[in-house]
């Protein structure tokens, strides 16, 4: 073998052969048991995250292993391109907001825009070595044959009753322009003002704090908190609104918090939640103040036009001026913002479509039981997730770049035409299928120009894999997904809205298995951001030190599901347990065996300990833990195989005994076999140089025969080498000179030549 290692000629060269011999595409005619992997879709939105690379290699560990263990893997790459965040890229770049393109040409805008971004990231993958198929199952959620599987799933939806169209409060995003779901919230603590005013009531006045001014013409009730001994006195009452002289009801009920501001508390349409629950448990009329375009609306009156925050400002100066406000103090607010955008978010009245989901909770927890989550203390996210739903899933979208919702109106009547399945279709700029006919005769319609939140699509990612409803076959028999592999962050969207679909169209669980990976930090424990100036960019690393490294890293750094470091230090180290893996390949491979001889004692021994490494990897692998294998086979390799086995047997290598040649390529194949899935290019260099063929067209390592106690002895046979290294070391020799007066233990007995040898002892 070559002295040195070069991991970038090999690993593009070996690429370049997996790929021509496609060792790694799914052959659906086997008769092998499928494993079937939903494959996270990368986003193109820019660089690939370092983070989800790792994230990525180990879900090819996965892949690998589970080839190697019997089975017929599905594991294909795809890339999820449908959404909001390419559309905000291309209003980045353009300057321009998407209601201000024609429809077609801002389509147009962002495939070619995300064309450019998926060409990288696949370029990326490979370079890692993911052995996923980029050609037969690859797929793009944007692709007509993607997008009619998602609008078949919604038109069967559609026919079971789980879809409605309704008038109510949703959650919008100013910044992305259309209703967001519950799941797309991320709450932040931001410093905001909290204003006192005074309000006029039948014979007094009370005091009022709300960090909201610009909404008190959408004011219809007052409450108290009826153990608030201060405003018992209020019951029947109403009050004034400041500036717009308008009367409202004063209310008790447990939502005012005694301790809260002056306790008292205007409910307004809508400054939260808690306002919209209040006015449908309340039955109040809405009033909205403001409109799509974050503008206050004519109810606003004088604020009529102004954005939000320069309302409240204008708003707050009035009521200075007019005496209203009082008192103001600073105050630590939780505040609902968009995922994506970051924006401060609104509830508005929108009609929109959506997805029946409170009903059914309690069978989708139950599903959920079914699927196996590692780790185990994970699924209480998705469980926790579960209970704190509190509406309808609105799946409606006021976007561009999205699956479109397959509806059309009639012209004359208004009433809903849902086609059947079996195409892709476009609403907005084609007319319905053939011989469409409304139930009042008429033949004309309008098509539906809203689109689908990108979760509708992203949540049957699983069940395109398996083929619904265009392979029954493969469906069959790759249904239930076999794994799941995904992040902390999206188990509320992704795995809570597949579980959701799968169970609304199959009664069945999404998954056999889910696997929850960790998140990657920078060294000091810290989220990685550009703000920050702490991210590490994944091409760097690799062109560095190679993809093995960059993989035995992220397979080494932590134990499944926990958070990992991502650090340059702890990349490069990985290279030296590299670089120590083809030394012992290259030393292995001077050697050929003469002929038979019989099977020494510590040729048992080392057969005992890589028993055990094959097991506990074995046991790894099976828990998705990668941190078993990789660690375990560092510390065999260089504590217990190099450093002591090889040393006691280097002789009678030399000397052509079959048993320890023999010995030493088992070690080796076996260890080849175990870190395969984990460092793929050096492996099988090595398989392909000593053994004529490719390391994963192999099945994973067994264990062979050997007397298990003779592990109890490994301790002892390191500490004695280390004893008798250390003594040539007080007294001056070379490891290799001869040393009396050392005796070998009676429990090594059974080792004694090759100790006696191995040590020059006399």
């Amino acid at each position: 073998m070559e002295n040195k290692y070069d991991p970038k000629s090999v690993e593009q060269r070996l690429f370049t052969e997996w790929t021509k011999k496609k060792i790694y595409s799914f052959d659906s005619s086997s008769k092998k048991e499928v494993f079937s992997i939903d494959t996270p879709p990368v986003y193109p939105s820019g660089q690939w995250h370092i983070g989800a690379v790792a994230a990525y290699t180990l879900i090819d560990m996965a892949a690998r292993y589970k080839r190697m263990a019997g089975f017929e893997v599905l594991f294909p790459f795809c890339l999820d391109r449908n959404g909001i965040n390419i559309e905000r890229t291309v209003e980045k770049k353009t300057g321009k907001r998407l209601h201000e393109f024609e429809r077609e040409e801002f389509i147009e805008l962002c495939r070619k825009e995300i064309e450019i971004i998926s060409k990288d990231i696949i370029r990326l993958a490979k370079t890692i070595g993911m052995s996923a198929d980029f050609n037969d199952t690859y797929y793009e959620t944007d692709s007509d044959e993607y997008r009619k599987v998602t609008q078949t799933t919604f038109i069967e939806l559609w026919k079971k009753g789980l879809v409605y169209e309704a008038l109510r409060p949703n959650i919008y995003c100013p910044g992305c322009h259309t209703t967001i779901s519950e799941a797309e919230i991320v709450y932040e603590d931001v410093n905001t003002t909290m204003n006192y005013m005074k309000w006029k009531t039948d014979g007094g006045e009370i005091e009022i704090g709300t960090t909201r001014p610009e909404l008190l013409c959408a004011c219809q009730v007052v409450l108290y908190n009826p153990e608030d001994e201060r405003y018992k006195k209020l019951k029947g009452k109403f009050a004034t609104l400041p500036i717009y002289n308008r009367k409202i009801p004063i209310y008790a009920h447990p939502a005012a918090k005694i301790d809260f501001g002056s306790g008292l508390v205007m409910i307004c349409s809508y400054g939260d939640m808690t306002d919209v629950q209040l006015f449908r448990e309340l039955k109040l009329k809405p009033i909205q103040a403001i409109d799509e375009d974050n503008k206050m609306t004519s109810e606003a009156g004088f604020l009529k036009g102004l954005r939000v925050k320069e309302a409240r400002k204008t708003m707050i100066e009035k009521m200075k001026e007019e005496g209203i406000i009082f008192k103001q103090e600073q105050i630590i607010h939780r505040s609902p913002t968009c995922e994506r955008s970051g924006d401060h978010l609104e509830f508005i009245n929108l009609t929109e479509w959506y997805i029946k989901q409170l009903p059914m909770l309690a069978d989708v927890k139950k599903v959920s039981e079914k699927m196996k989550f590692y780790p185990e203390k994970n699924r209480q996210i998705l469980t926790n997730w579960i209970d704190a739903i509190t509406i309808d899933w609105p799946i409606s979208r006021r976007r561009y770049y999205h699956t479109e919702i397959p509806i059309w109106y009639c012209k004359k009547c208004n009433e809903i035409y849902v086609p059947e399945p079996g195409k892709y279709y476009r609403p907005w700029k084609e007319s319905p299928p053939k011989g469409a006919k409304c139930k009042c005769g008429s033949k004309e319609f309008v098509g539906e120009d809203r689109v689908f939140d990108t979760w509708v699509d992203s949540s049957i990612s699983n069940m395109f894999v398996c083929g619904y409803s265009r392979d029954d076959k493969l469906f069959k028999k790759s249904y239930p997904c076999s794994l799941r592999p995904q992040g902390r962050d999206i188990v509320r969207t992704w795995l809570y809205y597949a579980t959701l679909r799968n169970y609304q169209l199959t009664g069945k669980p999404a998954f056999r298995d889910v696997l929850i990976h960790g998140m990657g930090l920078d060294e000091h424990g810290k989220k990685m951001s550009k703000s920050k100036g702490n991210i590490i960019s994944p091409d760097t690393m690799l062109e560095k030190y190679g993809a093995d490294a960059f993989r035995l890293w992220a397979a080494s750094e932590t134990s499944v599901g926990e958070d990992y470091r991502i650090s340059e230090d702890r990349i490069s180290g990985s290279t030296k347990f590299l670089t120590k893996l083809w030394n012992v390949a290259k030393f292995i491979s001077m050697f050929k065996a003469k002929g038979k001889a019989k099977s020494a004692k510590t040729d048992e021994w080392i057969l005992a300990e890589l028993n055990k490494l094959i097991k506990e990897s074995k046991e790894g692998y099976e828990n998705y833990n990668f941190f078993i294998p990789a660690v375990r086979t560092r510390e065999f390799l260089w504590n217990t195989f190099a450093s002591n086995y090889l040393e006691m047997v280097k002789k009678r290598a030399y000397d052509g005994d079959a048993s320890a040649i023999e010995t030493l390529n088992t070690c080796l194949k076996s260890m080849c076999q175990i870190l395969a899935p984990i460092c793929p290019f050096i492996t099988d260099e090595i398989y392909r140089e000593l053994y004529g063929k490719s390391v994963h067209e192999e099945t994973f390592s067994e264990t062979v025969k050997a007397d298990a106690k003779l592990t109890e002895l490994t301790e002892k046979v390191a500490e004695f080498n280390s004893l008798v290294w250390k003594t040539k070391k007080e007294k001056g020799l070379a490891l290799n000179a001869e040393i009396s007066g050392i005796k070998i233990p009676v429990e090594l007995k059974s080792f004694e030549d090759d100790l006696k040898r191995m040590h020059q002892l006399k």
